[in-house]
């Protein structure tokens, strides 16, 4: 299976007293590069969640994000600490009886007193398995829209070997005569210039030289074997983004060398049709992972 190193994937998860939220999103890059914005109650669980996702990521920068939102409009049963409401009580009465001109307190700052409407806070670590069991969900979701993605991008390369394989079929053919033909406008010339000063086994000899040189089979054969390794490596699928971009600059390495060896100008043409498509596949491959 070939992945895309973009991808996008977000969860929610209810949990006692509020609810959880975790979010995988990512771009391309060289290495695995993680970016973690974690609340700071649940900053210890950066560590295992790290490891869970270096377990199947091997590429890409990737932000995390977890929250947690506590709820305040939970439908539970509330009820003030009579303890402490009536000390509260009690307290009142002493300051306005020593200050009559304070302000008494009000129903809102009685309800906010620490404790009034019992324990409210949250036990992060017990938060724990239930943070570990939705990054999973979202990493199978994560992992889900990469692989959507590299199945698009890989049959955009696919689609681009196929017009390379069509460009050198097309040209392939003509070559030979069309060799024939410069090298015996060649010899022509050598004769007209050399005249007696040389002899035909001499022409021959730069002509055989020079016919070497424009000679373009192996570039040709060499084109084609790097094109079955593309087709070969994303059958295979996992982890090829570095192993294809490897293969696009030798597939560039030919191409070059195919133009400046041309001696016709329907192979330079071709050659500036193969560049492109190498740099439409460059493009589309440098987001494999």
């Amino acid at each position: 299976m070939i992945s895309s190193m973009t991808g996008y994937a977000v969860k929610t998860r209810d949990v006692e007293r509020g609810t959880l939220q975790f979010e995988l999103k990512s771009v391309n890059s060289r290495y695995l590069d993680f970016h973690f914005r974690v609340m700071e109650e649940l900053r210890a669980l950066e560590m295992p969640l790290r490891e869970l996702l270096a377990a199947k990521l091997t590429r890409g920068k990737v932000e995390c994000r977890l929250s947690f939102n506590q709820n305040g409009g939970r439908s539970e049963h509330l009820e003030a600490n009579p303890a402490l409401l009536d000390t509260l009580k009690a307290l009142q009465g002493q300051v306005l009886a020593s200050l009559p001109g304070a302000q008494p307190l009000s129903v809102g700052e009685v309800l906010r007193w620490p404790g009034m409407l019992g324990d409210q806070s949250v036990d992060f670590a017990a938060l724990t398995p239930e943070v570990l069991a939705l990054a999973r969900e979202v990493l199978a979701e994560f992992s889900a829209s990469r692989a959507r993605e590299g199945a698009k991008l890989a049959q955009l390369i696919v689609d681009r070997v196929n017009a390379m394989r069509d460009i050198v079929r097309a040209v392939a053919p003509r070559i030979p005569e069309a060799q024939a033909l410069f090298t015996d406008r060649l010899r022509q010339r050598l004769r007209e210039a050399l005249e007696s000063e040389a002899g035909e086994e001499r022409i021959l000899q730069e002509v055989a030289v020079f016919a070497a040189r424009i000679d373009v089979a192996e570039e040709i054969g060499r084109l084609m074997t790097h094109l079955d390794e593309v087709e070969r490596v994303l059958k295979q699928g996992g982890a090829c983004g570095k192993r294809l971009d490897f293969l696009m600059q030798e597939l560039n390495r030919e191409a070059n060398t195919l133009g400046s060896k041309s001696a016709l100008v329907e192979v330079s043409q071709a050659s500036m049709d193969l560049k492109l498509l190498i740099e439409q596949m460059r493009e589309q491959i440098q987001n494999l992972e």
